[in-house]
Order: C-alpha cells, then structure tokens, then sequence
C-alpha cells in the first residue's frame, strides 16, 4: 500500500488480493488498483466523490511522469464540481497506445514547472492552470463552478487568464475568457453559481454575491441581490428543511419559522426577496427572477457564449 492508501496489484501477491476482494475486505478502484473497503454513508454524493478521488489517485500511482490535470486536478484541490468526471484526465509527453484504459484521459499539452504542484502523493497541475483548462474544455457552467470556488480559495486568475490567452489553439479561448470575468468567490455553493450563470445568460444586470442588508432586527445575507432594484434572490436546497439532515440538533422546523421571519423583516424595508429551488428548472428560475429586473437587450451579449446550462447526472 502507498501513501494514498491505494494498493497496485503489481506490488503485491495476487492471491491474497483475491482472497480480500471475496471475503470483502478490500475493493477494486480500477484495473490493477484495490483499497480497504469503505462502509457506505447516507450522503451518496459524499461517497461518489470519495471513490472518484481514489480513482484520480490510483491512476497517479500507476502512470509514470503523468500529471493530473482538468476537472480530475479540480478535484484533487478540493474545488466544487458541478458533476464529478467520468474519466481521469492526465498531462503526459507520450501518445497513448490503442489498448490504453477507455477511463483516463490524455492530454498532450506543454506544462511549465510552475504549473505543476503536488497535492498529496500525487503530480497536479497548478491551481491556475487548473482552471484554464477546465475554462478551455468544459461548458462554462460548468468551468464557472470551479472558476468561483477557485477564486474563494484564492487561486491567482490573472496567471489562469495568461494561460488561456498563451495557447496556440484559440478554440474556446472567448469563452473562457468570459468564465474567469464571470468568477465570483462569493458563492457558496454549485447551484448559486448555476442561478447566476442563467441570470448572466439571459443578460440581465450582473447580481452581487452575498449582499448583506441591514434592517432594524439585524442584517441579513442574501445569495444574489441587486441593491439598485432592492431585489434579492436566493437558491433554497431541501436539507435546510428536513429535520435533522444538518446533524442531529438541526430543528427544520425551526429553520423555517426564522426564514419566514426573516423575509417579513425583508420585505418590511420594501425588498423582493425570490427563491429558486432545483426543481424549478432553469426557465422557471429565470422567469421568477426576470420579472423584476429591466428587460435585456435586443442582442444580450451572452447568450451567443453561453449555452443552456446542462443538469447535473441524476436530475429529478
């Protein structure tokens, strides 16, 4: 076993490695790579990311002079993903051969050695050039969650912009460079950065992230807000109401009658106050939203770079 916890299948005896799969003590990551068996939780997302990280790990351990990058390198960093990658995604200086594994991803690209960081055990791109490059190969919603988080965390976008603009091949180059102006390290959560992305689309006014609003009960913090049109948006997820789902102490109840409160207090000092759910959908959202900020433009200058936001795998 290496440092990551994860076991090669070329470093140890096959045999005992069967007997442990059979009797459920270890599991297999991908081919040639096991670890202890973990218990499942009751947070399933927790779980995939956990298992999607030791993926990214075993293929580190098993590819000589690799270099983890894009959406795999996000998650390595601890970065927000809108959906977790399908398949690991590497630098390497070499071509793949045809039997080479359908799971990982190869990139022919030029790193600098400030470009690469190691993250644990494991050779990762820089946090900058994480971010271009995801800004370069995935839908910018997309990039954006990861470019916002990124900026919370103070990765340096300047060197992420510098990176977009220093490569040869300018396909989604004007994209990118729209995704790293949209980043705001006020948001919180995926699904904020997914509300701002269709307000963004749709060209209306650009929201401040995490308007605070004093009234004479206390001030108050609002996901989106616009201060010019008093109108505050905010994304509401089902866990803050289901009781307990927060630890044991949560009172959804009690969540709710201060939310209540909350927005009394609001629209006392003569603001709107709006709320998005995931099941709204994104049309809905923009609607309840739209209704209240002037009409965009005839010719909105995003739409055209934008594309309708995907949903995340497993949508209800």
């Amino acid at each position: 076993m290496n440092e990551t916890g994860i076991i090669l299948a070329r470093h140890h005896d096959r045999e005992a490695l069967r007997r442990a799969l059979r009797d459920e003590r270890m599991e297999k990551i991908r081919r040639g790579a096991y670890r202890g068996k973990r218990p499942a939780s009751a947070d399933r997302y927790r779980d995939a990311t956990e298992r999607a990280t030791a993926r990214v790990l075993a293929v580190s351990s098993q590819l000589r002079g690799a270099v983890v990058s894009h959406e795999s390198a996000a998650l390595l960093h601890g970065l927000r993903l809108w959906q977790l990658p399908e398949r690991v995604h590497v630098v390497q200086a070499y071509r793949a051969s045809s039997a080479s594994a359908l799971d990982i991803a190869r990139h022919r690209l030029t790193l600098g050695e400030h470009e690469r960081t190691v993250v644990g055990a494991a050779s990762v791109t820089s946090l900058a050039r994480t971010v271009a490059d995801c800004c370069l190969s995935l839908h910018p919603l997309l990039a954006l969650v990861i470019a916002d988080h990124a900026r919370a965390l103070g990765a340096d976008l300047a060197a992420a912009r510098e990176s977009v603009v220093g490569r040869r091949d300018p396909r989604g180059r004007r994209r990118a460079l729209l995704v790293l102006a949209m980043a705001d390290a006020g948001a919180e959560s995926a699904w904020e950065s997914w509300l701002r992305y269709l307000v963004l689309r749709a060209g209306l006014p650009r929201p401040m992230t995490q308007l605070r609003v004093p009234t004479p009960h206390g001030e108050f913090r609002a996901d989106l807000g616009w201060e010019q049109f008093r109108l505050l948006a905010e994304f509401d997820g089902r866990v803050k109401y289901t009781q307990g789902a927060l630890g044991p102490r949560h009172d959804a109840g009690r969540a709710l009658f201060d939310e209540k409160r909350r927005e009394d207090y609001l629209r006392d000092q003569r603001w709107t106050v709006v709320r998005v759910t995931a099941s709204d959908g994104p049309a809905t959202a923009l609607a309840r939203i739209g209704r209240h900020l002037p009409p965009p433009p005839d010719e909105p200058p995003h739409p055209r770079d934008l594309p309708p936001p995907p949903l995340p795998r497993g949508w209800r």
